[in-house]
């Protein structure tokens, strides 16, 4: 994020709102990040207020920390936190151009799960396995083998000690206005809209 500590700023989209077209439509795009992040950001503001001892942490720090947070907080600060770190990460992972996987992550998917294709198909079932709201993920281990999860809610895989690469949102607010019930229809089409430019400079970091 821009202001990655305490107090959180909305980040701007790093494309118009029709720069998804056809695939996400302006309306959903509109109030996924203009409503649903905000409240987020403003709700994760809040929780943070009265504990001065996270308000210096990062989102990641935050986020691999939770243990530490007070009880009586922490719910707060988990669901919030991690809508916000989620959300922007799935924002930043998609573009208006075509894109294909390429470089190092294009290998590691390719001696991980046999080719692109394959990846593609567990990332859509994981996706449609997620019962109710979540994301589907593409994450690397601290040595660089890549797996395909769900997590439920605004779960995140720093909990798990893993690496997010790549998150599709799942939540029905992500693709509801456009697609109504075909989430694997939205999941199709999400496919043609990943920066894996950006995927790549993840998985190239964390290495």
């Amino acid at each position: 994020m821009k202001n990655n500590h305490y107090p959180f700023d909305l980040e701007p989209l790093p494309y118009t709102y029709d720069a998804l077209e056809p695939h996400i439509d302006l309306e959903t795009l509109h109030f996924h990040h203009d409503k649903h992040l905000k409240t987020y950001v403003d709700n994760l503001n809040h929780a943070l207020s009265t504990l001065p001892e996270f308000q210096s942490m990062t989102l990641e720090e935050i986020l691999t920390n939770l243990d530490q947070v007070p009880e009586a907080a922490r719910t707060a600060v988990k669901n919030n936190a991690g809508g916000v770190y989620n959300h922007q990460m799935y924002f930043a992972s998609m573009k208006s151009a075509p894109s294909e996987p390429k470089g190092p992550v294009l290998s590691a998917i390719e001696e991980r799960f046999g080719s692109y294709d394959e990846w593609k198909d567990i990332m859509k079932s994981k996706a449609l396995a997620q019962f109710g709201s979540g994301y589907a993920w593409l994450v690397s281990s601290q040595d660089g083998h890549l797996e395909v999860i769900n997590l439920p809610n605004q779960d995140t895989p720093l909990a798990l000690g893993l690496i997010p690469l790549l998150p599709l949102d799942v939540w029905e607010h992500a693709y509801y206005l456009k697609y109504q019930n075909l989430r694997g229809t939205y999941v199709d089409n999400w496919f043609s809209i990943i920066d894996w430019d950006a995927v790549n400079r993840r998985y190239e970091e964390s290495q």
